[in-house]
């Protein structure tokens, strides 16, 4: 049996209720057929667990045993709904509701609140960090940006639980929560943000909760209507499930049991949004009746990276822990994760970027390969150092899909054409869909090759490819459907934000690639103080870091590798540690009472940056443990104060942020101008030809011989021979045109 993920988009609607069941494995199938009373499916990561559930409910409407209608499926992203919806109509059960807790609540509220309340629900609040600001200043306290994004969590965090303003000091310190600022300043902050809130008539998100609880609470008829519209409930990642989401969902449910949870102790990962594992760990107790059932055949993962998975949450401690699932592999044996060390975070990020290159080489496609790191502020060095390498990618939780100019500009263009029918010039050799939908694009720049290199031309490339292929899938699901039906698909797509892939390399933060997955993933950056993180102090916090970096190793289908940096930047004292929770599990490294790995998962050990050999050297650029006897680089000091520089920006100016700049700012404005120019006729974001901060290095450096300019940090080997020539001639008082030409030609 395949995976759901590796299906066909558009699979064939089955013809009776029997046929539904068809492919699910027993406890699938245990799982779609328990359609009577309390279920909880207990469902590892790459268990098909949402094609059991979207199985269950659409065995249960075409078996006639539930109506489409009275079905409330809730999950926790627009994209997960999305895709529901989506696997229930080619499964024949399209009027279900599948929504997320703020969107159905959103739902009723707007149709309840001028019966409960009266006049027109309030505007609800796009983003409320302005508005947290606002009330930051009115209180006294200034925040920076950082701060004032850590502020806005705490309120969100303090509402899902039901905090209130005046008890958020008490709560936090019996959480033991590490709050941002101290409580006092932050419950004066909370209360006056919802001062400021009533009195502009707005409300925000959390509230779209907590108004709908309230309205069910003291609103016995309206409680009652809801009830009557829905009968059956299936609650989808019910780990994440927040005390204010499940207040809710026992509103919904009133007296009755009809309700199926589905989740996983293991993949908690949101406690800091409020989620708690707790209502999936309690179910059995509040529902002493209840059908359990565990999926523990993973479909998603190779035996190698299941063996790794399960040996980290083998070392857990903790409630969650005592209810882990042991995942079996039913896919062919593949490669080992491979763990590497590196020297310093750029050679870390160079050395990924190498290996991803082989990989895209030996045949993987980019879209099917993810970085995955623990913050959002580790992408930088990624993005650079994939950009350098000819890389396209993406970033995860950047511009959505279906507002991208190119995408919006397309669906336009397909819309026109099928309104148009078959008199289109453009369509009259087409004689299937997907080559109507290729001329249409065509008209927008579409090609059958991908430009050379990154950047923007090659995004919007990805783009307009990623219509092109979902066109291919409708066509084979649908044979015969017309331009007129794609478009329908795409609009409904457009709602639910379900996007198809696109085909760069993903950068994401591990909790932003939950419920994703990849043939190759790259787990990077696992030191001490990152994974876990520095602030997680108590023991479920460092639990939840380890169940983290377990939902890191769970993305990868195939291939798989960890790694980690002795320094931060080069020349830093190799004082980093790799994450304890990999002890026991990697090679040379021992476990909890000094067990070594030995009869544990495998792994391919590199200490030289990405090249596996005998005495962990690396070569220039390698980026990995000194050979022995090799004097180590002396630390960089910033060239104005002499204070040891550790951030790599600072490091590429050889200063201190805050020390005086001797900038020749003409020529800074000169080899802006030209780096505009070139990353226009390459069709690359301007960082790849030169980040800001090298131009600002370069402008304060003047150099004069390519040595010199080669001693510039962020200017290397591949770099220097590219743009060194015009660099140069700009730094003389030239305009680099005439160099570019002559290195443009010998390219």
């Amino acid at each position: 049996m395949t995976s759901a993920t590796h299906s066909t988009l558009f699979p064939r609607v089955p013809d009776t209720a029997d046929a539904v069941l068809d492919g699910l494995d027993p406890e699938q199938r245990e799982v779609a057929t328990a359609l009577r009373g309390p279920v909880c499916v207990l469902a590892g990561a790459g268990t098909g667990k949402t094609r059991a559930i979207t199985h269950r409910i659409a065995y249960g409407v075409r078996a006639g045993i539930l109506q489409p209608a009275s079905v409330l499926a809730v999950t926790f992203t627009n994209r997960a709904a999305g895709e529901m919806r989506g696997r229930l109509r080619q499964l024949g059960a399209g009027g279900v509701q599948a929504r997320t807790f703020h969107s159905a609540a959103l739902r009723q509220l707007q149709y309840f609140w001028p019966k409960a309340v009266g006049g027109e629900l309030p505007r609800l609040l796009e983003r409320k960090v302005q508005l947290v600001a606002e009330a930051a200043a009115r209180s006294g306290l200034r925040l920076d940006r950082n701060e004032l994004r850590d502020v806005t969590s705490e309120i969100e965090w303090a509402k899902v639980t039901q905090t209130v303003p005046a008890d958020y000091p008490a709560v936090v310190a019996k959480a033991q929560r590490d709050a941002p600022r101290d409580p006092a300043e932050i419950a004066k902050v909370y209360e006056t943000y919802e001062e400021l809130k009533r009195e502009r008539t707005v409300i925000d998100f959390e509230d779209v909760l907590l108004l709908t609880v309230g309205i069910l609470q003291d609103r016995h008829d309206i409680a009652a209507h809801v009830r009557r519209q829905y009968q059956h409930f299936v609650v989808d990642e019910y780990q994440d499930v927040s005390p204010l989401q499940q207040r809710l969902l026992d509103l919904w449910l009133g007296d009755r049991d009809s309700l199926c949870v589905v989740g996983d102790a293991g993949q908690t990962i949101y406690s800091f949004t409020g989620a708690t594992p707790d209502h999936l760990l309690n179910f059995r107790t509040r529902h002493p009746g209840a059908t359990v059932v565990k999926l523990v055949r993973d479909y998603r993962s190779t035996p190698q990276v299941v063996h790794l998975a399960n040996g980290l949450l083998a070392q857990a401690t903790g409630r969650a822990a005592e209810h882990r699932l042991d995942l079996v592999s039913q896919r062919e044996r593949g490669p080992e994760p491979a763990f590497v060390e590196y020297a310093d975070e750029p050679a870390e990020a160079e050395g990924t970027a190498r290996r991803i290159r082989d990989l895209i080489a030996a045949g993987v496609p980019a879209g099917e390969i993810a970085v995955l790191y623990r913050v959002n502020a580790q992408s930088e060095v990624y993005e650079q150092a994939l950009a350098d390498a000819g890389v396209p990618y993406q970033l995860r939780g950047a511009e959505r899909f279906f507002e991208r100019a190119e995408v919006r500009e397309a669906g336009m263009a397909l819309r026109g054409a099928a309104r148009a029918g078959g008199n289109d010039s453009l369509l009259d050799d087409a004689d299937d869909l997907p080559a109507e939908v290729r001329a249409v694009l065509s008209t927008k720049g579409w090609r059958s090759e991908p430009p050379a290199g990154s950047g923007a031309v090659r995004d919007r490339w990805e783009s307009l490819a990623a219509l092109v292929r979902l066109a291919e899938d409708f066509e084979r699901a649908h044979p015969g459907a017309t331009l007129s039906d794609l478009v329908a698909e795409l609009d409904e797509r457009a709602a639910a934000q379900h996007a198809p892939t696109v085909q760069g390399v993903t950068l994401a933060s591990l909790h932003s690639a939950k419920g994703l997955e990849w043939d190759a993933v790259f787990l990077v950056g696992l030191t001490e103080g990152m994974m876990p993180i520095t602030y997680a102090k108590t023991a479920e916090q460092i639990e939840e870091e380890r169940r983290l970096l377990y939902v890191g190793v769970t993305r990868a289908r195939f291939h798989l590798t960890l790694s980690w940096s002795l320094s931060r930047s080069p020349g830093g004292r190799p004082g980093r540690r790799p994450t304890r929770f990999l002890n026991g599990l990697r090679p040379g490294s021992t476990g909890p009472g000094g067990r070594s790995p030995a009869g544990g998962p495998g792994g391919v050990w590199s200490g030289d940056g990405g090249r596996s050999g005998a005495g962990g050297a690396a070569g220039p650029g390698g980026g990995g443990r000194p050979a022995a006897g090799r004097k180590p680089r002396t630390p960089a000091r910033c060239r104005v104060c002499g204070k040891t520089l550790t951030d790599a920006g600072e490091m590429k100016l050889m200063r201190c942020d805050d020390c005086p700049s001797d900038m020749d700012e003409a020529l800074y404005e000169r080899l802006h101008d030209w780096r505009a120019a070139r990353a226009r006729e390459t069709g690359q974001p301007a960082y790849c030809v030169f980040t800001d901060r090298t131009l600002m290095a370069i402008a304060e450096a003047v150099p004069g011989t390519e040595g010199e300019l080669a001693g510039i940090p962020g200017v290397g080997a591949r770099k220097l021979g590219r743009f060194g020539a015009a660099v140069l001639d700009i730094c003389a008082g030239g305009d680099g045109r005439e160099d570019d030409a002559e290195a443009a030609g010998e390219g």
